[in-house]
């Protein structure tokens, strides 16, 4: 099979995040067939798959999420020209195919090669699964280097920023909306925070060379009960997104600094920053291995995951970035070929690096 035809296949079965079952079971099913190392191990819908063990090299992780976003689409998944239309085709199935030519190549390339196709990666941090595949997979605690095949355009980022969420409460009290001198407004409390946040300017976050952004925006807002009822409750959503310089108790402390003690603060999630580790040699090869450039991960990925584990891990994949989470959202088969060149010719040098 193409790169193309697998990607279409990945595309042709729906895994909306909570729905992976049907395409982890057409993987597993899929890849059960090859000579693999040892036998697939599941948990829950995803899968570990040892590709190859024993060569004497390092030991490298490649990673994917099984699910997309709930995005609106036009049409069935298809291609037209160079672009593959399709729920997840970016986002990261493309990356997905890229791991399925690996895994059934018939090249033994100089490393201990290992696949995580995972659940869940689209929601919040503790309901991925991939936590789970860590903590239950003792083997995976060995990698010297993980990379995940997030859309990346064919360009190497790396490390990640962190993310924070907060549930910022204003209370209140009710009264009727022809007389609001008898009740106090929670929506318009949250006036001044909404004013500071419109002020905010990114600020910025170096590491290794590497520049991110720190950024706060509100989310989401609820509240009220009634057109005609002063509001005694209104609740926003911040989002506070870090660089790798920032630890999450600095992180968590720039949402109350910004609060001001105005309302009622609950982090709901939580997700941590992975340093870059340009000067890493395993980093380093696959920098040296033809990607089309070097930047940092302005988003979180689960590279962080790896990064607490004290393991080097990256993103890197032949996605169309801009296309994730897009209403019809394609991607480019010609980055397809790209992607899979590069990843081959590191994993053919990286045998004789030490680690």
């Amino acid at each position: 099979m193409t790169l193309a035809s697998d990607l279409l296949w990945l595309c042709s079965i729906p895994s909306l995040i909570g729905e992976e079952k049907a395409l982890c079971d057409a993987v597993q099913q899929r890849l059960s067939r090859r000579p693999l190392a040892a036998p697939i191990r599941r948990y829950g819908d995803s899968i570990v798959v040892p590709v190859r063990r024993g060569s004497g090299g390092p030991r490298v992780v490649l990673g994917g999420h099984f699910d997309v976003v709930r995005t609106e689409h036009e049409g069935a998944p298809r291609i037209e020209g160079d672009r593959l239309i399709a729920p997840g085709a970016a986002d990261m199935k493309s990356g997905l195919s890229l791991m399925l030519a690996l895994a059934e190549s018939a090249t033994l390339w100089p490393v201990d090669l290992t696949l995580v196709f995972y659940a869940r990666e689209e929601g919040p941090y503790a309901e991925n699964e991939l936590g789970l595949v860590l903590v239950s997979d003792a083997e995976l605690s060995k990698a010297d280097i993980a990379v995940m095949l997030e859309p990346s355009d064919n360009k190497l980022q790396l490390g990640c920023g962190g993310s924070v969420h907060a549930a910022v409460r204003f209370g209140g009290k009710t009264a009727h909306s022809a007389r609001p001198w008898q009740g106090e407004n929670a929506i318009h409390k949250s006036a001044a925070l909404l004013a500071r946040l419109s002020r905010l300017s990114p600020v910025t976050d170096e590491r290794d060379g590497l520049t991110w952004q720190n950024v706060t925006s509100a989310t989401m807002a609820t509240g009220g009960r009634a057109r005609n009822i002063i509001p005694d409750a209104f609740e926003l959503n911040l989002n506070h997104r870090f660089g790798p310089s920032t630890s999450v108790e600095r992180a968590q402390q720039n949402v109350l600094d910004l609060v001001a003690g105005e309302a009622d603060v609950t982090f709901v999630d939580i997700s941590p920053s992975a340093p870059p580790l340009r000067q890493h040699e395993l980093v380093a090869a696959l920098a040296d291995s033809g990607v089309l450039a070097v930047e940092p991960k302005q988003a979180w990925t689960d590279v962080a995951r790896f990064a607490e584990l004290g393991i080097a891990a990256v993103n890197f994949g032949p996605g169309v970035q801009a296309q994730a989470h897009q209403k019809n959202e394609w991607t480019l088969l010609s980055q397809l070929d790209v992607g899979l060149a590069v990843l081959e010719r590191w994993l053919g040098r990286i045998g004789a690096l030490s680690t």
